[in-house]
């Protein structure tokens, strides 16, 4: 921990610009196969993970900040900020931005999953986030694709050059429907060097999928890493 400790500070001084170690935007999927006590589930799973000892521990882990913004998405043209970027950068502020969540309506129930162009908004979102280090965006979903063009466009269109998509795959309730989601995941929207996704088992599940992916991201030797990116391939 020292060690990367050192590495970041050495990062962040050569970097004098970067303003953080990390911009993190988490993508929350409101499509019409999410139904209310689903979205309840899953907006109060993410405002638990947010403030679980472990997730707030990595926050803090390090004296470099986490930038940290939400929106939710479902249709072509249905994307809504949840929380602005604001940085992380004491217990006050991951608080205030676990109260923002919790306190937030769902902006759309009835429009179906068009994650092409919610990767698409979010790409365009970090470009006015705080110049940070890495820049991740966390897909999580309950579905593929079925509207518009799919992720893989999105990444042949849009500026991925820097840009990690992780995913929070919501399981479905037939073996079949897990399967073909958790392929489609893996195939078709991870992106990026170290990319990686956590499974949920239903939205019940949904707080502690997203803790475990949280805690993932935001620990320093996983953030940091010890390769360079222009390396990474």
């Amino acid at each position: 921990m020292v060690r990367t400790a050192a590495i970041l500070v050495a990062c962040l001084a050569a970097s004098p610009a970067a303003a953080c170690r990390l911009a993190l935007l988490l993508a929350l999927d409101v499509s019409s196969s999410v139904d209310a006590t689903e979205d309840q589930l899953q907006r109060g799973g993410l405002v638990a993970a947010l403030t679980s000892p472990e997730v707030r521990a990595a926050f803090f882990a390090v004296d470099a900040p986490v930038a940290l913004a939400v929106f939710e998405w479902s249709g072509r043209y249905n994307q809504e900020v949840v929380l602005d970027w604001i940085l992380i950068d004491s217990p006050a502020a991951l608080l205030t931005a676990a109260e923002t969540i919790a306190a937030s309506k769902r902006s759309h129930n009835e429009f179906p999953t068009a994650m092409g162009y919610a990767l698409g908004y979010g790409s365009e979102m970090l470009r006015r986030a705080p110049n940070c280090l890495y820049q991740t965006i966390d897909m999580a979903g309950d579905g593929q694709n079925n509207e518009g063009f799919g992720p893989q466009l999105a990444y042949r269109e849009f500026d991925f050059a820097d840009i990690t998509v992780n995913g929070l795959v919501v399981n479905a309730a037939e073996f079949a429907s897990e399967t073909q989601l958790i392929e489609f995941y893996q195939n078709e929207v991870l992106w990026g060097p170290g990319a990686f996704m956590e499974v949920a088992q239903g939205f019940e599940d949904y707080e502690r999928a997203m803790r475990r992916k949280l805690e993932r991201e935001l620990t320093p030797p996983v953030i940091g890493g010890l390769i360079d990116k222009r390396q990474a391939g």
